[in-house]
Order: structure tokens, then sequence, then C-alpha cells
């Protein structure tokens, strides 16, 4: 088990000089041996270890994105440097642990002497925005604290600074005051001169920066050279952590893989003494499965590497069907005599007639005797457990009838796998907008006989058309089941559909009109068409000729100005106009609200206005605007939001006309374009968390989840559409969640009810987040916080410990991309 201590942070402690302080984690958790030694130049100087713990420490290290789960530990090691230290040379600090040691950190003197100097801090942000430059950044400086800003020529421009709470500064520095930990915004008018100097501090410790306006990347950070870029990690994280960032990069460089899978898959894989166990293991139900698999001139070595994968399996009771479909004189004729002679298992087809790919598929179907079925292409691979893993599915869920993995590509030679597929449990959204089914896929005999053969009127989609009938015959969702372990490699080749969509666009076509197709079937009317790309559907849920009513629930205390842009945009754009407006208006104070609530209501009959007399509570405002309002649909929306997109609201109310939906939710993005929700993934930095947050809104997210609907446990209820006997049938948000996780708690209610949440990436809109309520910036903020994030996990933890069915478990809650898992 490995135990390494990582270095976050390295820094000098604010009241003694000499003091050198490490803050840090174990990767997974702290060995009971483990000790911490340092030494100046050969010689042992004392150190002294403290640690704090809790939820806020796991969110601090979520939030830097630290590729480490569950991190609830931070520990400070005190360095005490002697007297004369600045003569020295070289500080060590090793890890002694299990009779090993082990350098986690070292600096020299010369380097020591500079951050002695250094007041504390780091810039974070850097905009300019209608002529005016925006920096923001951390510090940790006694009072006075001053913020200047120079030119190039030292001219002391005017500038505005603002001050905020940080509660990871002050995690950072426990030896400080609350009030000298802060985050910061510097604003000015943006100079001709574009070299500036920021200067913060006090008058006695300051930090200079230095920076060229001009090489800003738009509304992002400072541009950094590589180097420059890799001392500022360094100081943020320390050595070891800046070690492996680095060699992470080189690996991307050269490999491609950016999480280097390859090496991945070692840590998930069974070893050779697991699947001994495996073969040797028997199980109650023994399960005859038949191997379908199509062929048509398939290269014989490929072929062969297929058949020799399924007899590797460590499950025995299977068997291999292979329908030949080359028609005459097929050049696998003879080889196909050698494997039927080769094993009793393998069973062979031919016609002696070319077929297409659903009547060949069809042809081996017809000699499977099995239990359950799998489908296989002829010149793919499966390892060897695969079918284990599926046997033990059925043995533990006996009345299941359809099984997909999780499955990877594999190269032409069979040497390297790549793109792993890790996929959400059964997700009825995401299925009609792609086949993310794809492989493995095992049905039960009595599934294959109600959903009926493959249909040669979908060819290039017919396994899409198949799964999607198979789905609508199950007799429910709990009998559908997806094993999270990658049990197919998918072999890739030049002109295969995974690597070059165009090649077969007849293939996606057919897909479209498979979805369209299963929506006929159940009584939906949708309209589907292609997607974004080759493989990808987009659904339109029809909306009714007469509309049904909306009712748009915003809370608000004073900002006329948001208000006035989030309700107008909606007025103005939507092209939905059966709506209302409930403005549920808590303790403003500013006539400048009141007399827009006045012109509102003048200019519209839509328009009213609620008051809620009692404190802030967003659980309890929501439900007192639903008492008021008279919508089938109730469209919560925060008031630092605006529309877009016309269609909107019509996005949000197609899902919701099907009644096993509960709720839907939108794709919000940040003021700068970025993506600031894509759905919530429970679990996230120990909780719950924004899917793809701060990602370029431009980007399609792991296997297009981003711009594919699909459901999911939770949405934010910033911009959330609710059916009414939905709302009512959990009793609305829950007061005792009264700002925080109120909306993830509603939806899964919602979800412990059977209802679905759709994320709908069509509909758009843009949030701009938190200029209503602020951020937790405060300690009593900081306080109610804690205690309503407790309260989730009381109610939902064990949800949380089992991990979100739309998510993986092969995937890291500490990222917000659905990067791999780290070992």
């Amino acid at each position: 088990m490995n135990h390494s201590f990582v270095v976050s942070l390295a820094r000098f402690h604010r009241n003694d000089p000499d003091l050198y302080v490490l803050q840090g984690y174990f990767e997974t958790g702290e060995s009971e041996d483990s000790r911490i030694l340092a030494y100046l130049d050969g010689k042992e100087v004392p150190v002294r270890m403290g640690v704090r713990e809790g939820l806020g420490i796991r969110q601090k290290y979520f939030s830097r994105g630290i590729g480490y789960e569950n991190i609830d530990r931070e520990y400070d090691l005190w360095i005490a440097l002697p007297e004369g230290w600045k003569n020295g040379s070289l500080l060590k600090v090793f890890q002694v642990s299990g009779g090993q040691r082990t350098c986690i950190y070292r600096v020299s003197v010369q380097r020591l002497k500079k951050e002695q100097r250094m007041a504390d801090g780091y810039l974070e942000t850097f905009r300019i925005q209608e002529g005016t430059v925006f920096i923001g950044g951390w510090a940790v400086a006694d009072e006075p604290c001053r913020f200047l800003v120079r030119d190039g020529r030292g001219n002391r421009l005017p500038c505005r600074a603002t001050r905020h709470y940080r509660q990871d500064i002050v995690d950072s520095y426990p030896e400080a005051q609350d009030a000298d930990c802060f985050g910061y915004e510097v604003s000015f008018e943006k100079p001709d001169d574009a070299r500036i100097t920021l200067t913060v501090g006090s008058p006695d410790r300051q930090l200079h920066y230095r920076l060229n306006l001009e090489k800003g990347i738009g509304n992002g950070t400072i541009r950094l050279s590589p180097v420059k870029k890799t001392v500022a990690y360094f100081k943020r994280h320390g050595f070891a952590r800046t070690v492996k960032r680095a060699g992470q990069k080189i690996h991307e460089r050269f490999t491609g893989q950016r999480e280097g899978y390859m090496s991945w898959r070692t840590h998930v894989q069974p070893s050779k003494e697991e699947l001994e166990v495996q073969r040797r293991q028997i199980f109650e139900r023994q399960p005859l499965i038949s191997i379908a698999v199509p062929l048509y001139k398939t290269d014989e070595k490929l072929l062969q590497a297929l058949v020799d994968s399924v007899r590797a399996q460590t499950y025995g009771n299977w068997e291999l069907c292979l329908s030949d479909g080359s028609g005459e004189n097929s050049p696998l004729t003879g080889f196909l005599e050698k494997l039927k002679a080769s094993d009793e298992r393998i069973r062979v087809t031919d016609t002696g007639r070319a077929l297409r790919i659903s009547e060949n598929t069809n042809q081996a179907l017809s000699a499977a005797r099995g239990d359950y079925i799998a489908f296989a292409d002829h010149d793919d691979l499966l390892p060897p457990w695969a079918l284990y893993e599926c046997v033990r599915e059925i043995n533990e869920h006996p009345d299941l009838e359809m099984i997909y993995s999780d499955e990877d590509k594999v190269t032409m030679d069979g040497r390297s796998y790549f793109q792993p597929h890790f996929k959400s449990d059964f997700n009825i959204d995401l299925l009609t907008s792609m086949n993310y089914f794809c492989h493995l896929v095992v049905v039960s005999r009595s599934l294959l006989k109600k959903a009926g053969p493959l249909d040669p009127a979908f060819d290039g989609a017919q396994d899409y058309d198949f799964v999607l009938r198979c789905v609508e015959q199950a007799d429910g969702a709990d009998r559908i089941r997806h094993i999270p372990k990658v049990l197919y490699h998918w072999r890739s080749h030049p002109d295969s559909t995974s690597e070059n969509p165009e090649s077969k666009r007849y293939a996606f076509e057919a897909g479209a009109r498979a979805v369209q197709a299963h929506f006929d079937r159940i009584g939906v009317e949708a309209q589907v068409s292609m997607g974004a790309y080759p493989g990808l559907y987009r659904v339109k849920y029809v909306i009714p000729e007469k509309e049904p009513l909306v009712s748009i629930i915003i809370p608000n205390k004073d900002h006329a100005d948001d208000l006035r842009k989030c309700v107008t945009s909606i007025m103005e754009r939507s092209s939905y106009r059966n709506f209302e407006f409930v403005i549920v208006e808590n303790g403003s104070s500013t006539k400048e609200i009141f007399d827009l609530y006045e012109q509102f209501e003048t200019d519209s009959d839509h328009f009213r206005v609620v008051h809620w007399n009692e404190g802030f509570n967003y659980s309890a405002i929501n439900n007192f605007g639903v008492a008021a309002a008279r919508g089938a649909y109730f469209l919560f929306l925060n008031n630092d939001t605006e529309m877009t997109d016309p269609g909107l609201i019509a996005e949000l109310v197609g899902p919701c006309l099907r009644p096993e939906v509960g709720a839907a939710g939108a794709r919000l993005f940040y003021e700068d374009g970025t993506i600031q929700h894509a759905g919530v993934i429970i679990g996230y930095g120990g909780i719950a968390g924004h899917a793809f947050q701060g990602l370029d809104g431009h980007e399609n997210g792991y296997f297009s989840r981003i711009i594919c609907q699909s459901d999911l446990s939770a949405v934010t209820a910033a911009c959330m559409m609710v059916r009414r006997d939905a709302f009512e049938a959990v009793g609305g948000f829950d007061p005792v969640l009264a700002v925080a996780f109120n909306d993830i708690d509603f939806c899964l209610r919602l979800r412990e009810k059977g209802y679905l949440i759709v994320y709908n990436p069509f509909a758009v809109m843009s949030h701009y987040e938190s200029k209503s309520r602020g951020m937790e910036d405060t300690p009593e903020k900081i306080a109610r916080f804690n205690r309503e994030a407790d309260e989730l996990l009381r109610r939902w933890g064990q949800l949380i410990r089992d991990g979100d069915p739309y998510y993986n478990p092969n995937l890291s809650l500490d990222r917000v991309d659905f990067g791999l898992k780290k070992f």
C-alpha cells in the first residue's frame, strides 16, 4: 500500500521567520510506522506534525483538481530551521515508512531566502472587460494591506480593490488571523502601456506582480511560459506533485493517452491467480451462453484471435455460433471446418448465399441453443473474464433479461488498448441519443423471443434497433443490468465506423430511423434527427398545439438589474409563449426594485409578485412561490440567469411531457462561455458537483455527454423544469436545507419515487452564478454550509458510497471531466 506523503504547499510561518511549513496529505492514508525527518546539509533538524480533517479539507483538494479521492486529512509539518540556516545550502525532507526512506521535498537555501522575503499570495484570474482590467487572487497580509497598480513608467494608476473571505486560505494559514487571509479582485481602467505592476501587501511585506496585459488569454488567466508554469505549480503544490504532473504531461505528449489507460488497466484486470479461481468456480446457475457472430470474408487471423479469446474464457459453458454470409465459394469454408472440428462448442452455419448483416446474424441466432445470447463482431476480442462476469451477474440477479458492459478499443495488432468507454447504468434518454450499449450485449432467450430477430430494414444500425426493442420488451428497467467492467475489446481500423464515421454514413442514418421507430412504437410524439456528429441523435419532443402553462418561479431580493435582464430576456426572446412569472420577493429595500415590479406588473398580465416576509430559505421561498403558481409545470429559475436561446422553455417542457420524467435541467454557461452546469454527479468532491464545470463551452465532453440528452441523478435548480404532480408527490423542496444541496435532495427524492431527471443540452441559458446570494464567504455561511452538507450525507450517504448510477465507479470523483479514477 502506497502511503507516500505529497506536499501541496510550502511556505514560511507567518509569525516565525525561522519556521518552515510543509502542508500536504498521504495518498492512501497515514501509515502507522510513517515518520518525517528533515536535514539541513545532512544535519537533522526538528520536525513537528499537526493534522486537520473534515469535509472542508476534501473540498479544498477537490477544488484544486488533485487526482486523489477521499482526501479528508491535511497535515502540517513544522520544520524548525536552526540559527545560521542562511549559511547552509540544501534542505531535504524524508518520509520513513516500512523500513524505507524516501525524499518527499528538497529546496535550496537560496530559494528559502527568496520565499522568506515574499508576502504570501497568488494570482488566479485575469480578464479585460469593456476597457476595465480585473485581476483576482489571494493573499495573507497584515493590516494595513495595500493594493497598488503602476504602469511601465512607474506611474500610479487609480484602482479599486474588493476583498472577500476565503475559507481555503484560512485553512492553509491556521496561525494567521482570519481577517488577514482573504481573496481579492483589483480593477482599473486599461492603460495605454501594456506593462503593469500590481503590488499587494503591508508596507514591510509586499509581493510585486509584473504583468503584460497584451499576453492575456481572453477572459482567462495570465499566459505563462512552460518554465514559469512549472515554477508556479511548484510553489502551489510542492516538489512531489510537480514531478508527477510533469510525468503525466510528458506521457500525454508522446502517447496521446491522456490518462495512461494502458497502465491503469494493470490495476483492475484479474491476476493469473484470480483467473484460476474463476475457472474452478461452480455457480448455482450454469447457463449456456451462445455467442452469435456473423462472418463475411473475414480475415482468418482476426477470426482466429476472436475464437482464441472465446476459448480462453474462464467460464466454460458456452457455444460459439458462426454464420458465414460470404456467399458461394466462401474463402472461409476450409478454415471454418477446421475450427468446428477443433472444438465441439463451435457451431457453423452457411446457407451458401451472400447475406446482409441482419440476415447473417439471424442465421447465427437460429443455431443458438443457449439460455442467454451474446453478440460479437467477427474481428473483435473478449477478455478471459467476460462470460464469467456475466454469469456472476445472472446468479446475483436471477430475473435479469439484458446485460451490457463497458468496453475499449484495441489496435489491429492486438497490443494496445485505448479509448475506454465507462458507461452509465441503464439510461433511456442517453440510449435514444446514442447506442451507448454497443458491446458487450447479452440477452436472455425469453427476451429475444419477445423482441424478435434483427430487422434488415435497419441494416447498419440493426444492433441499435434490436437493443431498443429489447429495452421496450424487458419487464422493467431493473431487469437490465450494466457491468462496470471492460468486457469487450473493439478492434479499430481505418474503415471502422468508430475511427472513420463518414465511411458508413448510411449506418448512422439507419440509427436515426431506429430511434424514431422506437418513439413511434411506445406512443411518444418526438422528432428524431441526426445529432452534432455521426452516431449522435437529436430528440425533440412535440409540444401540444395548446401549450401547457409554465409558471416561472424566481426568488428575488433587490438586484434590479439582474432581474430585469432575466425577465426581459424571456419576454422578448422565448418562442414558447404560455408562461407566467411568479416573483417571490424576499426583503428587498431599494426603491429601484419595487419600481421594476410595478413596471412589469403594469406591462404584463403574466407577472405577479408574492411576498415572503421571513428570512432567506431557498427551499421555503420556492415552495411559497409554487403555492401561488397556476401552471402545470414549474420552471425554477435564479434571478442571475439570462435566456440566450428562444427554445429554452420548450426544450425543458418536452421531456417533462413524458409521465415518467419528474424534472429536466439545462446546459448553463458562465458569462465567459465556459460551462457552469451540464448535470450533477453524486459523489463529486465528497458530496455532489456539476459535471464538466469550467470546461470550454464548445467541448463535447466524455463520449459526447455534454451534448447528449441523458438521465442523471440531479440537476441544478438554477434552471429546472418540474412537473406539478411530481413536485407534489415529494412535497416540494425541504426547508431544512435552506441554502445548499436542496435541489440535489429534491431530485434524489424524485428518483426515489421512480421519476427520471433529464439533462437536456439543447436547453441553453447563461448563469451569472452567485451574484444574488454571494459565495460561502463568512464563517457563519461556512458553518451553515457544513451543517447542510452533513444533513445531505445523513440522508443520502449510502447512495454516495455506492456511487452515482449515472456515472461509473471507474471514473474519478475528484475531477469534473470524467477522468479515470486513480489508484
